[in-house]
């Protein structure tokens, strides 16, 4: 929805399950009417963030099924205004893990498939809206491993991409960005890695100048406070180093301190779908990162508690409305300090997505009966947030 502050705030389709365009066309009807009428009474438009797949993107790119869709966002006063590049293939019901990462930067099907993607979205951006933004991959991931060659063949899509989204601008007249996601063990994982990676871009001969301008980061808060970073300061550190924010995901982590009752509450986390990395802090910060729960918990499960470190972070999407319960715990605090941030500088970044995608997969005391409850929950207690900053009515 376009709040009055001028953000546009939506949640991430991604939360339904379905790869095709079928299955996601489904989920729409079913969900977004309840959930405009709960959040955005009154008629108010409802903004929608949406997860295209690969398959899904391109029957939706047939005029026919674009057509009827425009028709639908029209009849239900939706509208769309960012789409998650991020999962290419199904993301639901069946083992994800590294392969949401695939393809990566350094493949033709992740560059052609992102510039379908905004090719969509300029047909879907509604008149006057500005700018659009889609979030991808962080580069690749750093289990697969990265050569030299492969670097330079992610740098030339990047500077493809930039190149084909400076001639979309033109000719439709409009701004879109695209926001590389950083992400416990991508490529860009770091607020540091990633200035650096954007700097060694930005200087590259062959990078256009305009890539400063299309290419960005999308801000993932959970991301950021699993590597124990405060994910406000990481936005002011990626705005002032010239890194274009294009899109912020409101998320939060686990955190906790592992004694034996917290290790045992974690397994119910462990579930075989996603990847959940593990981030070990200790007295001099970071000490081990871990690919995924069953890694870390073998690990940590022979030695003492005092042996485990001060604290863990997990990637884990948890909902932003209800605390997870101890001796667990959550990142949820840390959200303040972003909306504090967007207070003092709302022009920052214009876009902001609810992005706990997990709800299938959480232990049933986090999870609300029904899929849409919890998304209801979640842009209520959003919402509120923002109205105490005076970002929102």
């Amino acid at each position: 929805m376009r709040l009055p502050s001028g953000f546009d705030l939506t949640y991430c389709t991604n939360v339904h399950a379905g790869a095709s365009w079928a299955e996601a066309r489904r989920a729409l009807a079913e969900h977004v009417p309840e959930l405009r009428a709960r959040v955005a009474p009154g008629g108010q438009p409802f903004g929608l963030g949406l997860w295209l797949g690969a398959d899904a993107a391109a029957t939706l790119a047939q005029p026919v099924a674009l057509a009827e869709f425009r028709t639908w966002l029209e009849e239900n006063r939706a509208y769309v205004f960012t789409l998650n590049g991020f999962p290419y293939g199904r993301f639901h019901g069946a083992r994800v893990k590294e392969n949401v990462y695939r393809p990566d930067w350094t493949e033709r099907a992740r560059l052609d498939h992102t510039l379908r993607l905004f090719d969509l979205l300029a047909r879907l951006l509604p008149a006057g809206a500005t700018p659009g933004s889609i979030n991808t991959v962080p580069g690749t991931y750093k289990g697969f491993g990265l050569d030299d060659s492969a670097r330079r063949q992610i740098f030339r899509h990047l500077a493809e991409a930039a190149a084909e989204l400076d001639k979309l601008r033109d000719r439709e007249g409009r701004d879109f960005v695209l926001g590389l996601e950083p992400e416990p063990l991508g490529l860009l994982e770091t607020t540091e890695e990633t200035v650096a990676f954007f700097r060694e871009f930005w200087a590259l001969p062959d990078t256009p100048r305009c890539a400063r301008e299309v290419i960005g980061v999308t801000a993932d808060c959970c991301h950021q406070a699993v590597e124990f970073e405060e994910p406000a300061e990481a936005l002011a550190l990626w705005r002032d180093a010239g890194v274009r924010l294009a899109k912020i995901h409101l998320s939060a982590a686990l955190r906790f301190a592992p004694t034996n009752d917290a290790l045992a509450a974690l397994g119910a986390f462990d579930e075989p779908v996603y990847l959940h990395q593990v981030i070990v802090g200790g007295p001099r910060g970071v000490g081990r990162r871990f690919g995924d729960l069953p890694e870390a918990l073998a690990w940590a499960r022979p030695l003492a508690p005092s042996a485990r470190g001060a604290e863990w972070r997990v990637h884990f999407h948890v909902p932003l409305h209800a605390a997870v319960p101890p001796p667990l715990g959550d990142t949820r605090a840390a959200l303040a300090g972003v909306f504090d941030f967007l207070a003092r500088d709302p022009a920052a970044c214009p876009h902001l997505e609810m992005e706990t995608y997990t709800w299938a997969v959480l232990p049933e005391g986090l999870r609300a009966a029904r899929v849409g409850e919890q998304l209801a929950a979640e842009y209520a207690w959003t919402l509120g947030e923002l109205r105490q900053r005076g970002l929102a009515e």
